[in-house]
């Protein structure tokens, strides 16, 4: 039985038949339904929901109406009573689940609310991403029928007074609808392991007796699983034990540092199939073949704002200014970055979730993640992005033929002015400095600030290169093991302090 003939419920197939409209009118539909659903709530009486749902201009209105929040704000404003086991807040209802989120930079866990709604909602946006699917061109059929490993966050949640809380990956595995159990993999048992390293031991037990077509999950453990795959069983390549492995889901991250010790593993090609999943909700997927942009996801139940991240929105630690500029998906343009605000069906009002996106073709609402608000490095105005190291690294990397999955920059003092230091993990053989030279000849040509600047205060960048394993013993010490953790592109703060802590501890 192949998974896309499923016979699926009434309300998902009426979702997936959404008429074809404006992203405009899609969005203000959604904005409208999640007002309405929410306008008895504190919330939605404090800042007059329905007021706004009679205004001839809902989308400002609600921009006027309503402050932007960030998860400090929101949290200790309204989500720390939902904790409290009080109901109708933000969204109706009591919450009953909570997403554990840590961020890539903060120490303390963020507690993102999840509700039926928001899970229903990002059930529907995985079929269509599944259903679409049958427009690619010479993709491995009979892999679509078989089985989906899904390596994620413990289905056994932490229990609070009134609620659970976990990964959003367990939260969500934890729920499987009953049309798909036959296809889920691990398995519920072995789903329950807490422990990262015995639930990566079982997989690694049972792999022999499945027929994996697809597996999901981020790239970093994902490549480490396959990996002890096959040492156990002394394979040549993951194809030998599931030669029906077609696909790989992947978010979180780009995938592009990874991709060259991943395709090492295979034995054949598979189909890459990115996704933006956030604790906070399915936000964009890719539905086109060899296309670089996910197509957000604008019909469903999330509305979606956007602010130019430049200077005269965000102060130089990515931190908001008063009165933004904030713009509604008709009014971007292709190829600027944006912060990205949504507002959803859990009870997240004008939040910022963190990341910033470009357009990449604006008519289908297609983008990329092209880094983070407070993980991008400007010292003095070179203002490099996530999305320019992640480039830099992949020239590099063919150029020199190495793989390098995991690295971080650092910005340091240099004498009176400032430096980068980078921390680049690779286990084949390669000169730092020829390293160092040709990151820093590819930032030039990429990136026309990061030229100028290092012609003056930027006055140099270093490299130190790193056994892998290093960076991730860093991640089980910090307790960011598996799931939808992955390591800083940039570190700052505590995170920074921790790092170089850790290497000097260890000696590297």
């Amino acid at each position: 039985m192949a998974i896309i003939d499923v016979q699926l419920p009434n309300s998902i197939a009426k979702a997936l038949r959404l008429p074809k409209k404006s992203p405009r009118r899609q969005q203000l539909k959604v904005l409208k339904k999640l007002l309405k659903k929410a306008r008895f709530t504190e919330f939605g009486q404090q800042f007059h929901f329905d007021e706004i749902l009679l205004s001839k201009h809902a989308g400002k209105k609600f921009q006027e109406m309503v402050p932007i929040y960030d998860y400090n704000k929101i949290y200790s404003e309204w989500w720390y009573k939902t904790l409290q086991g009080k109901q109708d807040i933000c969204w109706p209802g009591k919450i009953k689940y909570y997403a554990l989120s840590s961020g890539t930079s903060e120490s303390a866990s963020k507690y993102i609310p999840i509700t039926g709604d928001l899970l229903r909602g990002n059930r529907v946006v995985m079929i269509k991403q599944l259903l679409s699917l049958r427009t690619y061109q010479d993709i491995p059929v009979k892999s679509i029928g078989k089985g989906w490993l899904m390596i994620g966050g413990s289905t056994d949640l932490q229990k609070g007074p009134g609620y659970y809380s976990g990964d959003l990956s367990g939260i969500s595995a934890r729920r499987v609808p009953f049309w798909f159990s036959p296809f889920y993999k691990p398995g519920k048992k072995i789903a329950r392991t807490k422990d990262w390293n015995k639930k990566l031991e079982e997989v690694v037990r049972q792999a022999p007796n499945w027929d994996i077509g697809f597996i999901v999950g981020v790239p970093a453990w994902i490549q480490m699983c396959m990996e002890k795959i096959i040492e156990r069983y002394n394979l040549s390549n993951i194809h030998e034990i599931w030669p029906n492995l077609g696909f790989f889901v992947h978010g979180g991250v780009s995938f592009e540092p990874y991709k060259k010790g991943f395709e090492k593993l295979l034995g054949k090609p598979i189909t890459y199939i990115e996704t933006y999943l956030a604790s906070e909700g399915f936000i964009a997927y890719q539905d086109r073949q060899d296309q670089k942009g996910m197509r957000l996801v604008t019909n469903l139940h999330l509305f979606l704002e956007f602010v130019p991240f430049d200077s005269d929105n965000f102060d130089q630690d990515g931190n908001i200014v008063a009165n933004p500029e904030v713009l509604m998906i008709h009014e971007v343009e292709e190829g600027k970055d944006y912060a990205l605000m949504i507002s959803t069906s859990a009870g997240a009002w004008r939040y910022l979730i963190g990341d910033t996106v470009r357009f990449t073709d604006k008519e289908r609402c297609e983008i990329i993640i092209s880094g983070r608000t407070k993980h991008y490095l400007s010292l003095v105005g070179e203002h490099l992005s996530v999305d320019n190291m992640n480039k830099a690294i992949q020239l590099v990397s063919e150029d020199l033929n190495i793989s390098v999955p995991e690295y971080t920059v650092v910005g340091i003092p240099h004498g009176l002015f400032f430096a980068h230091q980078w921390y680049l993990a690779t286990d084949d053989h390669v000169d730092p400095e020829i390293l160092r030279q040709k990151i820093d000849e590819k930032l030039k040509d990429l990136n026309d600030d990061y030229a100028v600047e290092r012609k003056s205060a930027l006055k140099d960048i270093f490299v130190k290169v790193l056994p892998e394993e290093k960076f991730m013993e860093f991640m089980r010490q910090a307790g960011k093991v598996g799931g939808q953790h992955k390591f800083p592109r940039v570190l700052k703060g505590k995170m920074m302090k921790d790092w170089q802590q850790f290497l000097e501890n260890t000696g590297a």
